[in-house]
């Protein structure tokens, strides 16, 4: 890792901080709604990646395992149900996706090492399903009847910080072993962009809490 990726990685843990912070000062406005397991979620993030980052210095993990098997299942399964369940309104997609999601685990114990950094076929249904569900999302907030007011819509910020992150990495992810193996260039500047858009997308949820209002 280069010196360069590696303050991109130090911004992107202190973004992950930073919008924990910034929801748990907010929180008081969404602890009546739904809005408050968001705050949960990214407290939660915050710890899991400081525990990837200094947690092999404290007691010996696999790390791998730990973000295969609970901290990537955590996020796909929390943004399917924010997405479908509460802001499409379609709580029986979030049951499907979840399930279709699940299963996906099924073939990887047949087919994927366990030293493998990410599980590629697991991890593109997962990204397939979510990128589904961000288009949803576009074509409810372009077809709503506030979408003048869009700077005021906590969705707009998250869909739009999804989008660069999850839907924008999908490709180096699902051929993360091949561009490792054969480009090392085209690796690092998609390294580069998935460091980059992490922080932004985490800078965008800070903003949601700001600038979005609280829906029930």
């Amino acid at each position: 890792m280069s010196e360069f990726q590696k303050v991109l990685q130090d911004s992107l843990h202190w973004t992950e901080g930073i919008a924990a912070f910034i929801s748990i000062l907010y929180y008081r406005r969404a602890k009546d709604n739904y809005w408050k397991y968001f705050s949960f979620y990214l407290v939660l993030i915050f710890f899991c990646e400081l525990f990837g980052k200094w947690g092999g210095e404290i007691i010996k993990y696999d790390k791998q395992m730990f973000y295969n098997y609970f901290v990537i299942p955590m996020e796909f399964l929390f943004f399917y149900w924010l997405y479908a369940a509460k802001s499409l309104k379609k709580p029986k997609l979030f049951y499907i996706m979840s399930s279709l999601y699940l299963l996906s685990f099924i073939p990887n114990e047949f087919f994927s090492p366990s030293t493998k950094i990410i599980f590629s076929f697991n991890y593109t249904l997962g990204c397939l399903m979510l990128m589904v569900l961000v288009i949803m999302e576009y074509y409810r907030q372009v077809n709503s009847s506030d979408i003048l007011n869009f700077n005021k819509n906590k969705m707009f910020y998250i869909n739009l910080g999804v989008t660069l992150f999850y839907i924008g990495t999908l490709p180096f992810w699902t051929f993360f072993s091949l561009i490792n193996k054969y480009n090392e260039d085209l690796w690092n500047l998609y390294f580069n962009y998935f460091l980059f858009s992490g922080i932004i997308m985490y800078i965008l949820f800070s903003v949601s809490f700001i600038w979005g209002k609280q829906s029930s």
